[in-house]
């Protein structure tokens, strides 16, 4: 190639737009921060508190000024380990009940409960035992009526035999907690997860699943196919936490983009607002 045509054929290469992989993500923007100490594996919200969660253990504290105001913490007293309360994974504000999922991670083979709490006091009420499945319960939200769960595989550590994290499942179950459908999530997704699997997870007010994997500053906006079952991947934003359990502020309609998550390095809870975006 004559040299005076290779500067315009560089030029008109540099002009071309970048593909989609290659922007930039949509940044959230963070609101406020405040140290709890049970930062661990996640956090719920309510209008007027947010609920720090760890395996075994839980702090209550003010929005306002960050004030513990309750905490929780089970009393094993002679219970066998890897029996009773033992990986609180996640929980939610759920129709006026702290709804937890819950796990016997890393035992084998793999357990997994919802546990609900009154938020009042902290107080456990009751026990849903969802026994051996395929996967480990992570987390937990309600949407048109109905259950959504997400179903964790691992590689190593936690993970059973056969089962890798491309086995990860979000689940839609009715009210006695029983499998109406179930979705697999898609390739390349899966290749940022490993090897680990979803951690959070809630729906949104723009009707799009939103999930979160163990340690990545990423929240993965997700889409029900019109057909077959593996989720369609639509969008990523970029978060000011690190991955585990989350929550949208469901207080008020003027909050339903604000979200409250952990930083677990550092014991934080952080609320952002998600960025306008049109997947």
């Amino acid at each position: 190639m004559a040299r005076q045509n290779i500067l315009p054929l560089a030029l008109a290469i540099a002009c071309l737009p970048l593909p989609a992989a290659a922007q930039s993500d949509p940044v959230a923007d963070t609101i406020q921060t405040w140290r709890a100490e049970e930062a661990r594996q996640g956090v719920a919200v309510d209008a007027d508190y947010f609920y720090a969660v760890t395996n075994a253990r839980m702090g209550k504290y003010r929005r306002d000024d960050g004030s513990r105001v309750a905490e929780w913490a089970f009393q094993r007293d002679g219970i066998e380990e890897g029996t009773g309360i033992v990986h609180l994974n996640s929980c939610a504000v759920i129709e006026s009940e702290l709804v937890c999922a819950h796990s016997n991670f890393p035992s084998l083979p793999m357990a997994s409960s919802v546990e609900i709490f009154d938020p009042d006091t902290l107080s456990h009420l009751r026990s849903v035992p969802l026994g051996l499945r395929a996967g480990s319960l992570t987390w937990i939200d309600r949407h048109d009526g109905k259950w959504w769960a997400g179903f964790a595989n691992y590689d190593g550590r936690g993970g059973e035999a056969g089962r890798d994290h491309r086995y990860t499942r979000i689940v839609m179950l009715d009210d006695n907690w029983q499998e109406l459908a179930a979705y697999a999530l898609p390739a390349g997704l899966l290749g940022k997860l490993a090897p680990h699997s979803t951690s959070g997870g809630a729906w949104g007010a723009d009707g799009l699943l939103y999930v979160t994997g163990h340690d990545a500053a990423e929240m993965y906006q997700l889409r029900i196919p019109s057909s077959g079952s593996v989720l369609e991947w639509v969008g990523t934003l970029s978060v000011p936490i690190e991955g585990q359990a989350w929550a949208f502020d469901r207080s008020s309609p003027d909050t339903a983009s604000t979200v409250f998550g952990i930083r677990r390095s550092t014991g934080e809870v952080v609320s952002f607002r998600l960025p306008m975006t049109t997947p």
